[in-house]
């Protein structure tokens, strides 16, 4: 909720602050003036995720002839060598495009504990709440260009829910989260003209730098920090971004498009995070749920997978040939993969110890497997990789060093050094150099 422009909360304090020496339109000036000047050298990150966990051994790891294989049947890819399941035609014929990590062990097969790891790439920890990788970048944006501090569009912005928090960095870095794509947040226009919004900022302020300690998660300035956003995304004059009948220079997108990513939540959802990546988002993350499949798996994927196929495929050829695929990095992942075994119910239960993400984008090699599972899909056979090897090379895809020695910069809230992919980081050279 946009609260910076409800009209009683400032006229209430209006009296107090008369005094006030006001910036008038220079406010909003600056912000205006910053928005085009989004970052040149770090790319975006795009995340897919799957709530509830995703049945991997049945999408991007198939074991045809076991008796943990199930009915479906898995077909090439443009990539000699890589099959995928028949109920991914479209993302088959882009593969050269993205790769597989089959041997991740994630360690956590509860969702919420499976979600924290995935978005955090920690466990949870009672005395330190961890930002997710979203918030890392959002931080990181802002370090580099200081004009970004007062960009017009949130440079973490979460479609359907958010899956991970700013955690010690605090409110500015937190997702802004937009529940229906193709519409503008709630309350974004202003019901009164700029000046007046000027106005009402600057009394915000002031009364709201008041309240500011310097204890770091100071909750007046967490306050303070949700609402400079709100602000800035009332002021923007780029508000037309979330719509999805033009793109962001004003021209109307082409309707086969938007069938092609598919009128679904996920595929509407998908060409919103294109446009917000070529606006300068750092990270947007986007929500297909429905995936905690205990019960008639392979049925349920025989509806799921299409809408999948279109938003992902049409995503990763649309980056392409826009040009911004070198500059995005996308991962698709959920909580934790399913059980190779197929309980009695015909479902899959919750499975952390062997599974399969896909990313690609950015600086990442395309048309890789990385892993193997055995046979039967229960365990790692061949290069298991952890969480915080996911994470040193999604960063590296990203163009960000990951290595302690140029990452020391992030303290947490006890002023520790906080290492964005561990105090070892290892990346998968056979992906990313």
């Amino acid at each position: 909720m946009f609260g910076i422009t409800d009209r009683r909360h400032f006229l209430q304090h209006s009296i107090a602050s008369a005094g006030l020496t006001l910036p008038g339109l220079e406010f909003l000036a600056k912000v205006r003036a910053a928005a085009p000047e989004m970052r040149k050298k770090q790319k975006s990150l795009i995340i897919l995720w799957m709530a509830g966990g995703p049945p991997t051994i049945d999408m991007f790891d198939m074991k045809p002839g076991s008796p943990n294989g199930g009915p479906h049947k898995p077909i090439n890819t443009v990539v000699s060598g890589i099959q995928i399941s028949e109920y991914l035609p479209k993302l088959a014929k882009v593969f050269n495009h993205l790769s597989i990590i089959r041997s991740l062990n994630s360690r956590e097969g509860d969702h919420d504990r499976g979600t924290y790891i995935m978005n955090t790439g920690r466990q949870r920890n009672p005395l330190l709440d961890y930002p997710s990788i979203g918030s890392v970048l959002a931080y990181y944006q802002a370090m580099d260009i200081e004009a970004m501090r007062n960009a017009d569009l949130p440079a973490f912005i979460s479609v359907g829910g958010p899956r991970g928090g700013a955690g010690f960095l605090g409110m500015r870095y937190a997702p802004f989260n937009i529940q229906n794509p193709g519409q503008p947040p709630e309350n974004v226009n202003s019901p009164v003209d700029d000046g007046r919004t000027a106005r009402r900022a600057a009394l915000f302020a002031r009364i709201e730098n008041g309240f500011t300690t310097n204890v770091p998660g100071d909750a007046a300035t967490a306050h303070r920090e949700v609402y400079e956003k709100a602000l800035n995304m009332v002021v923007s004059t780029r508000k037309d971004v979330f719509s999805l009948d033009k793109e962001i220079d004003g021209k109307p997108i082409d309707p086969k498009l938007k069938e092609e990513y598919g009128n679904t939540p996920f595929g509407r959802s998908a060409l919103l995070a294109r446009k917000l990546v070529e606006a300068g988002v750092a990270c947007v993350q986007i929500t297909m749920g429905g995936w905690d499949l205990h019960n008639n798996t392979h049925a349920a994927l025989t509806r799921m997978l299409p809408t999948l196929d279109s938003a992902f495929a049409t995503l990763v050829k649309d980056l392409y040939q826009r040009g911004k695929l070198q500059d995005t990095v996308i991962v698709w992942m959920g909580d934790f993969g399913r059980t190779p075994r197929i309980n009695a119910n015909a479902g899959r239960d919750h499975y952390s110890r062997a599974w399969s993400v896909v990313l690609g984008g950015g600086l990442i090699k395309g048309g890789v497997v990385y892993g193997e599972t055995d046979k039967d899909g229960t365990s790692a056979t061949k290069d298991e990789v952890g969480v915080l090897e996911l994470y040193a090379t999604l960063y590296r895809g990203l163009g960000i060093d990951p290595t302690p020695e140029t990452n020391a910069s992030i303290r947490d809230n006890i002023g520790r050094p906080y290492y964005i992919a561990g105090e070892n980081p290892r990346w998968i050279k056979e992906l990313v150099g």
